[in-house]
């Protein structure tokens, strides 16, 4: 009978088997959210010795796949967390236009700037052109909008969860969620559409 306080044995159902089953996928679930190769994968390879370190810990009441995710998620917040609290105060104009020329001061859309129709409602969002327009517009964003709007659109994560874990106000949130959906939106109809 094995001792309690011994480590469970590493068995062809647990992390002998992670890099061969999970890191693909977890390599490209972080280079979607990181624009750098290099630390997408390094960030796997600490969920890797995270997950090896919580391993006893580890309840099975998710998959395995489902708790490396969740522990590169919290790694990929942290990196958000970092980029986020050294261009807090940072403003950006996307293609040369501040998004204050689309709003009049009421907060309504000024005549002539209404957004137009994207055409690609009904297409998967899985077009490989469309995912490259829509990473280089990504790109373009400066650290905390990408990071607000990946969060919310992309891994649509709740705005308090995006809060807390950003370290933003409810108003300073919204302001940069906005801001990121225009520019987001402007460089979309110049580059797709």
């Amino acid at each position: 009978m094995p001792n309690k306080n011994e480590a469970p044995a590493l068995t062809d159902a647990g992390p002998n088997l992670w890099v061969k089953n999970y890191a693909d996928y977890l390599y490209s679930y972080a280079c979607t959210r990181i624009d750098d190769n290099e630390l997408a994968r390094d960030l796997v390879q600490e969920t890797f010795l995270a997950a090896l370190e919580g391993w006893e810990k580890f309840d099975k009441r998710s998959s395995e796949k489902t708790w490396l995710t969740a522990i590169l998620k919290n790694k990929v917040f942290d990196v958000y967390r970092k980029k986020s609290n050294t261009s807090q105060n940072q403003t950006v104009s996307m293609n040369g236009s501040d998004t204050d020329e689309f709003f009049e001061e009421s907060g309504h859309w000024k005549e002539g700037r209404y957004p137009e129709a994207f055409g690609i409602e009904d297409m998967a969002l899985e077009n490989k052109e469309f995912d490259s327009i829509l990473k280089a517009c990504l790109k373009k964003l400066p650290p905390l909008w990408k990071s607000v709007f990946t969060l919310k659109h992309i891994d649509e994560e709740s705005s308090d969860d995006i809060c807390a874990k950003l370290g933003l106000t409810s108003s300073n949130f919204w302001v940069i969620s906005h801001r990121a959906k225009v520019s987001m939106r402007d460089c979309l109809q110049r580059n797709w559409i």
